[in-house]
């Protein structure tokens, strides 16, 4: 029987041997690596921190011992040990197991949000509560007192909520153990001087060398206990000190203690142990691998296998052809990424900049012809967008692409340092609407409904592959500031005489006058199957691809102020979205023309935190997808009907 098979909570660790738990560590992996291709998911984090999560369980008692994630896809092997191994089958499908720790699946979860550069700032929360009930270690009243640990790693250091929370540790010497999984990435390569300082003191030969040599000297001298040569941690931090003059964490007033293999199970627990007796907040520092025991993922230079994709089809146009053109973009991102290189080479003005995610945006290829002209910031969205604004001011034309739910942290950068200034920053928007299997807080549900606010911010909404370039050269000549915004699915295909054109919605179908379909983005896809099933029921609806969401297109406008009924279709939040903003231009447009309001009909995202599931099934959950779209607009013109029969 596997030794794994044996284990259904942490406790089971205990009564295992070292050598037992190495076998674990490797069984692990092999579940982790089996099961992730099966289901797709976060690989290399995984596979890089088995020993750092063995270690932790072993010495913490979780739930009651607070273990905190950042972020939360490091998190399975803590969901493994805490009895949900037979569930990895229904990881990130629909009721199945979440890709992130999640409170409704276990008590050892304590941490939904899988955005980056949160937990410490959990952890001092939970701590001062602690200390305050008279329940945490820094209080006599209890035997057990309860301790908090934050596992911080995969670039989650490089946010700026991660340093505004170490300050206040320090500040109020709050009891906080924080695990350091230094693995010197995030999605890609950790951008960040606190990295490039980390790395440099784990590759210094001289550091390296000393401590070594030391280490064998004491082991060498008769009657050394264990204790002893665990003592010589303090001779090795006085030489860290010499060698690295900056010690960032202590002069905040964080202990700090390491670095310390991440992958030796016996030196991991031993580090944790004497981590216990501190009573502040202290950083103990790991050095792990992203990827290990994968040859595929420490293969990887750029990623090292940070997730793996389901294999998805190849696109079809409307009518259900495929797109076979070998070298046609076959995502948005790719289209987007094409798009900008191409641009970049006629105007030198043209700098990208995004977050510590060049490979999932699409701006590797970018980074690779204009080294120069290419920014990472690290887990920084805020700082992205501002610095954006900044070169904006100098002249450049800068081009920020992050996911749309990391766009979400730096609404204020967006409204005040670009949106007030009118300056000409264009935002590309990956992961726009339902993204599926990643759950609540990676859907990009809440942007359209932000840009809108911001009083003079253009937004376009491409419904297929090949209106990236046209709608990206339309941004980047704007004089102001853009957002662009598309899924994560694939792109409809369509041919050139079905592009639009500028500022303006292109007319797809033109129908009797009884309705009006005006659909954003990716919801023109399915827009297109509901007229159809529609004139199965001798509806004939008039449909537009909206394409451009602010400014209106009159045009537009104008032509569905004629119709009874007028139905918005989108893939974000109703309420403030697309269709409010819509319903709300044409009351003026009526009002000013004298003329009667269409009955609206606004079909989109209800305000909800949506789990994880195939993106195209939460759409039909919610009646957006095509036999959902046209069933609304049968009831609508049902429900008109009535009206003027009574």
């Amino acid at each position: 029987m596997a030794i794994l098979d044996r284990i259904t909570t942490p406790a089971d660790l205990n009564g295992l041997s070292y050598d037992e738990l190495k076998i674990l560590a490797d069984e692990i992996r092999d579940f982790i690596v089996k099961s992730v291709s099966e289901t797709g998911g976060h690989l290399g984090s995984n596979l890089g921190i088995v020993e750092l999560t063995l270690g932790i369980h072993r010495v913490f008692s979780s739930p009651h011992d607070i273990v905190l994630f950042d972020t939360g896809h490091q998190a399975y092997v803590h969901k493994i040990l805490t009895g949900r191994k037979d569930h990895f089958g229904t990881l990130r499908k629909e009721n199945g197991l979440s890709g992130y720790p999640n409170r409704t699946e276990s008590i050892h979860d304590w941490i939904e949000n899988s955005h980056a550069s949160t937990a410490l700032s959990y952890a001092f929360g939970i701590s001062e509560s602690l200390q305050l009930q008279g329940i945490g270690i820094s209080s006599n009243k209890v035997s057990n007192p309860r301790r908090v640990v934050a596992l911080v790693g995969d670039g989650a250091l490089t946010g700026g909520m991660a340093y505004e929370a170490l300050n206040n540790l320090g500040h109020k010497n709050t009891p906080v153990i924080i695990v350091l999984n230094d693995n010197g990435r995030s999605y890609a390569p950790t951008i960040s001087k606190l990295s490039s300082s980390l790395s440099h003191l784990r590759s210094n030969p001289s550091y390296v060398e000393t401590r070594e040599k030391i280490r064998r000297m004491v082991q060498d001298l008769p009657l050394i206990n264990n204790l002893a040569y665990a003592g010589i941690h303090g001779v090795t931090s006085a030489l860290r000190e010499v060698i690295e003059p900056h010690v960032f964490f202590e002069s905040l007033g964080v202990r700090y203690v390491g670095p310390f293999d991440g992958h030796d199970i016996e030196q991991v627990e031993q580090a944790l142990h004497n981590a216990t007796v501190w009573k502040g907040p202290i950083v103990v520092h790991f050095l792990t691998h992203k990827g290990k025991g994968y040859a595929p993922a420490e293969e990887d230079d750029i990623q090292r296998l940070h997730d793996i994709k389901a294999v998805v089809n190849r696109p079809t146009s409307h009518s259900g052809v495929a797109n076979t053109k070998g070298d046609s973009p076959v995502t948005f991102t790719d289209t987007f990424s094409a798009s900008l290189i191409k641009m970049a080479r006629k105007d030198d003005k043209i700098i990208a900049i995004t977050a510590a995610m060049p490979g999932p945006t699409g701006l590797l290829p970018f980074q690779a012809k204009f080294p120069e002209r290419f920014v990472d910031v690290g887990i920084a969205e805020q700082h992205a967008v501002t610095s954006a604004a900044g070169m904006a001011m100098a002249g450049m034309k800068p081009v920020v692409a992050v996911y749309s739910t990391f766009m979400t942290r730096a609404f204020d950068q967006l409204n005040l340092d670009v949106g007030l200034h009118n300056l000409n920053v264009t935002f590309a928007l990956d992961r726009a609407g339902i993204t599926g299997d990643d759950g609540p807080s990676h859907h990009g549900v809440l942007d359209m409904v932000l840009s809108l606010a911001i009083p003079n911010m253009v937004i376009f909404a491409p419904s297929s592959a090949y209106e990236m370039e046209p709608m990206l050269e339309a941004a980047l000549n704007w004089p102001g500031p853009a957002v662009i915004r598309y899924p994560k699915t694939p792109a409809m295909v369509l041919e050139g005489d079905e592009i639009g054109k500028g500022m303006e919605a292109r007319l797809i179908d033109k129908g009797d006058g009884r309705v009006a379909i005006l659909a954003v983005g990716k919801m023109v896809e399915f827009a297109i199957k509901a007229v159809e099933l529609l004139n199965e029921r001798s509806v004939s609806a008039t449909l537009y691809d909206v394409r451009v969401v602010k400014p209106l297109d009159k045009k537009m406008l104008e032509d569905a102020l004629k119709h009874e009924i007028v139905v918005t279709v989108e893939d974000g939040y109703c309420f403030g979205g697309a269709g409010s903003y819509i319903s709300s231009q044409l009351r003026d447009l009526a009002a000013t023309q004298g003329c009667s309001m269409p009955t609206m009909d606004i079909l989109g995202i209800p305000t909800v935190y949506i789990s994880h599931a195939k993106p195209n099934t939460i759409l039909s959950g919610f009646g957006l997808d095509a036999s959902g779209i046209c069933e609304s607009v049968i009831k609508a013109v049902q429900r008109v009907k009535s009206r003027s029969d009574n």
